[in-house]
């Protein structure tokens, strides 16, 4: 069984990665824009932030630049579609590719500690709770500020253009809305999302890494869709939950594959169970349908 440890990290990645998620619905289901950039914003969004506490920054700045590099890091994916004309999910794969060049150069090696560095979780350490629960108190509160901002800009004048550009672009055109703008906001948005997950896991963990950023993708989608297959998002409201909801039931579910000792499964299988559950995720909603008809008939 899961200690209590485990248990309260594992609900704490799953706030971090729920950001992560936020950004996939956005630029996947919203806009319909497979992107594959997220593997690069979120070290990104790691390195920016680990780089500016060291240089002194305030913390919330530094998270607050990770956002905003992480949404730069998404409008050249989108600038290279839309202006450039080069297929979404290669011109995704190509600023990933890049990203990791400029992490490296970012950080100015591979990987930055910020062992005895103030982080946005430092003034929380001060409230008398036991110190794995901290993390879990901010985290929950950043992802609430998130789905708040995310419920307002899906229900705005913006967000229904952009939720028209991804359903129909002609249609969407025909009624006057530039979708190329409403693409490139959208993927900007949303690997400003990732940006501030990646800031966040880095503080959270107490450095950054280049490599932070392999498999964030799968993770995202994951949740996603995962979130999806536990609750049918027939709203915004549900679709945001869900990511949530996804988040951190994968991220249990993968605290428990590793700590139940009958199954034998070790960390190095971490990628096996993610594959596993991704699949578990996705014919989860068709099997769920097949069993109603049955019921019904």
């Amino acid at each position: 069984m899961l200690s209590e440890i485990a248990f309260y990290g594992a609900i704490e990645t799953g706030f971090i990665y729920g950001l992560v998620a936020f950004g996939i619905y956005l630029s996947f289901r919203v806009l319909d824009f497979p992107d594959l950039t997220v593997d690069g914003s979120f070290p990104l969004g790691a390195a920016v932030a680990a780089v500016c506490i060291m240089n002194g920054w305030n913390p919330w700045l530094a998270t607050l630049t990770a956002i905003v590099a992480g949404m730069l890091a998404g409008a050249v994916t989108a600038f290279l579609n839309v202006k450039l004309g080069i297929l979404n999910l290669l011109a995704s794969i190509l600023v990933m590719t890049a990203l990791y060049s400029v992490n490296l150069r970012v950080m100015g090696r591979p990987n930055v500690a910020l062992l005895g560095e103030d982080t946005i979780l430092t003034p929380w350490e001060a409230l008398p709770v036991p110190y794995f629960i901290v993390p879990v108190i901010l985290f929950a509160i950043v992802a609430l500020a998130a789905f708040a901002f995310m419920w307002w800009f899906m229900k705005s004048e913006i967000g229904l253009a952009m939720r028209a550009t991804g359903a129909n672009p002609s249609m969407a055109r025909a009624q006057g809305i530039a979708t190329s703008a409403m693409i490139m906001l959208g993927v900007a948005v949303a690997n400003g999302l990732v940006g501030l997950a990646g800031a966040l896991f880095a503080q959270s963990q107490g450095s950054a890494d280049v490599t932070m950023g392999v498999g964030v993708i799968v993770i995202g989608l994951a949740s996603l869709i995962g979130g999806e297959a536990l609750l049918t998002p027939k709203t915004v409201v549900r679709a945001l939950i869900g990511c949530i909801l996804g988040a951190i039931v994968y991220r249990l579910a993968i605290a428990l594959a590793l700590n139940a000792d009958f199954i034998g499964l070790k960390a190095q299988d971490l990628n096996l169970i993610t594959a596993a559950l991704v699949t578990l995720a996705i014919v989860l909603p068709g099997m769920k349908r097949k069993l109603k008809l049955r019921t019904r008939g």
